[in-house]
């Protein structure tokens, strides 16, 4: 299979099943911090809510920083690969169309952890939201424009 066809995949073997959860990490190409601006941000965050309305996922929690996205989800449709794929390239078009310029937007791959049924998703979700605390970015989560989990 052509390296272009393997873009989106991190490791061989991986396996996706519908109805797990899974906590999805993707990172900026070399760390760029295109999310910096909270504008370029929604236009990420208008593809996760796709992903949703296509009924592909149900997000369960989601923080986007500056060079970086976490994404808690359950997986319904299709593998977790296309789904890395689907919300990577969209994002890349949108993004770069909006800033006017070419390019990977992306670093080649992804992070995911799949999450055993005994885990408290809840606090799974709490620390993803915390990113931006842990960070530096706000003092408040309710000051950063770029997260969501559906236990608000």
């Amino acid at each position: 299979m052509p390296a272009a066809a393997n873009a989106c995949r991190l490791r061989r073997g991986r396996y996706s099943e519908s109805g797990q959860i899974y906590l999805l990490t993707a990172v900026t190409h070399e760390r760029q911090p295109v999310f910096a601006d909270w504008r370029m941000g929604r236009l990420l965050v208008d593809q996760l809510r796709s992903a949703d309305e296509t009924e592909r996922v149900t997000s369960m929690a989601w923080v986007v920083m500056p060079d970086h996205l976490h994404w808690l989800v359950q997986l319904h449709q299709g593998s977790l690969s296309e789904l890395a794929c689907r919300i990577k390239s969209r994002s890349s078009r949108s993004i770069n169309l909006n800033r006017g310029q070419e390019g990977r937007l992306w670093q080649r791959g992804y992070h995911d952890r799949a999450l055993r049924r005994d885990e408290n998703l809840r606090n799974t979700a709490r620390y993803i939201i915390m990113n931006p605390l842990r960070a530096g970015l706000v003092q408040r989560i309710g000051d950063y424009p770029l997260w969501d989990a559906i236990w608000l």
